[in-house]
């Protein structure tokens, strides 16, 4: 038996074969391409095996059945992997396997034309996953835009990217490219949490003054005006605002210190509150990221209990789900931390829903450990059949 470790003999796709000699290389070259070939048809069932294995994975819906599905889990990012983009079967025969990009620990998280925004807590920077072209990039600026601690992000209708960094204590902006613009801020007490823009202002929530701090939009960045301005006493205070979101005429602050969300107009006239501290459903032990649906639902985000609680606009809790992924698995969750509510990128997402329902909206959670990092669920509601 020869030694297929010798230097006679090549390996290729776990098969050995014995080098050619300098008289052979046309009839080797076309022998080469002939294996070429064959690991291409081969690699091509694989992939039909496995996508077809995937098509047979039930599908995780809340609530559970009988009661009727209101949420779906449609699928989850957290390495390049994920995207689902082939690596060419030459380039991995020249350079070997690609090792995949991954997420560590994301926070903040915003979509916008196919593309998702993370920030990640580990490394001082950011991801960015290009939906459309099935791309995955780091996304970590130097110079004046060198981010240091990037908890939470927004993108206007342009592009820009607005970046809450408590490690710069600044609002540092990109723009649709991921060229740095410029920074903002105020120079004291100023600890950004949260950035979302709206309209023509730029909402920051700020624990450092307990209070949410207004920017304008045009090329000062000027402070307008903050609010609460009372006392700690008052129902309106502000104990740590944690997360921001804007919906229907309504700012909704997430008050970690106080584990509540309260609500008021943008102007910062209080209205009303949703939640308090415990331990029962309605409640919350670690209230963090937040978001509003079109018809005013909030979405809470309890790092607690590892659950989105939905309330409807009169603060009454309508469901519940995610849980730990531990228990759960597919769906679940571990130290959640935001939630967004998107309508304008479902194209991405369809093939993941149950055919028998119609896809509403997405709402997507970063979970800051386990394998499932960015959770893409989706709001269902059942086709209507034809009469």
């Amino acid at each position: 038996m020869k030694n297929l470790l010798s230097s006679e003999y090549v390996e290729f796709n776990g098969l050995y074969f014995r080098k050619l000699k300098s008289t052979q290389k046309l009839v080797g070259f076309t022998f080469w391409v002939f294996i070429f070939s064959i690991s291409i048809i081969l690699s091509g069932c694989k992939t039909k095996k496995l996508a077809n294995e995937s098509e047979v994975k039930p599908f995780v819906i809340y609530p559970a059945p009988p009661e009727q599905a209101r949420i779906q889990f449609l699928t989850k990012y957290t390495t390049s992997a994920d995207l689902g983009k082939k690596q060419p079967a030459f380039t991995k025969l020249i350079v070997g396997q690609v090792k995949s990009k991954r997420i560590v620990k994301p926070y903040g998280i915003a979509i916008h034309k196919g593309k998702i925004y993370v920030c990640d807590q580990y490394g001082g920077g950011m991801e960015i996953i290009d939906l459309e072209k099935k791309e995955f990039q780091y996304f970590q600026p130097r110079g004046k835009g060198q981010l240091r601690a990037p908890i939470n992000c927004s993108v206007d209708e342009k592009g820009y990217l607005y970046v809450a960094d408590v490690g710069r204590q600044e609002i540092v902006v990109f723009d649709e490219n991921g060229k740095y613009v410029k920074c903002f801020g105020e120079k004291e007490k100023f600890k950004p949490t949260d950035v979302f823009v709206y309209q023509d202002k730029i909402f920051v929530a700020n624990p450092s003054d307990n209070k949410i701090n207004v920017f304008g939009k045009d090329s000062t960045n000027k402070l307008l005006y903050s609010f609460p301005n009372v006392e700690p006493t008052d129902k309106a205070f502000l104990g740590l605002p944690a997360n921001i979101t804007i919906g229907k005429e309504r700012v909704y602050a997430a008050d970690f210190g106080y584990s509540m969300i309260k609500i008021y107009t943008p102007d910062g006239k209080y209205i009303d509150t949703i939640g308090s501290r415990g331990d029962s459903p309605g409640q919350f032990t670690k209230l963090k990221g937040i978001a509003v649906d079109s018809e005013a639902n909030v979405y809470a985000v309890d790092a607690g209990f590892d659950h989105i609680q939905i309330f409807n606009k009169d603060g009454k809790l309508l469901l519940v789900f995610g849980g730990h992924y531990q228990e759960q698995g597919a769906g679940g969750l571990i130290i959640p931390a935001k939630v967004i509510i998107d309508y304008d990128n479902l194209k991405y997402f369809q093939k993941y829903v149950d055919p028998a329902y119609d896809l509403k909206y997405l709402i997507l959670v970063s979970s800051q450990y386990g394998p499932n990092l960015i959770n893409v669920y989706g709001r269902v509601e059942p086709k209507v059949k034809p009469k």
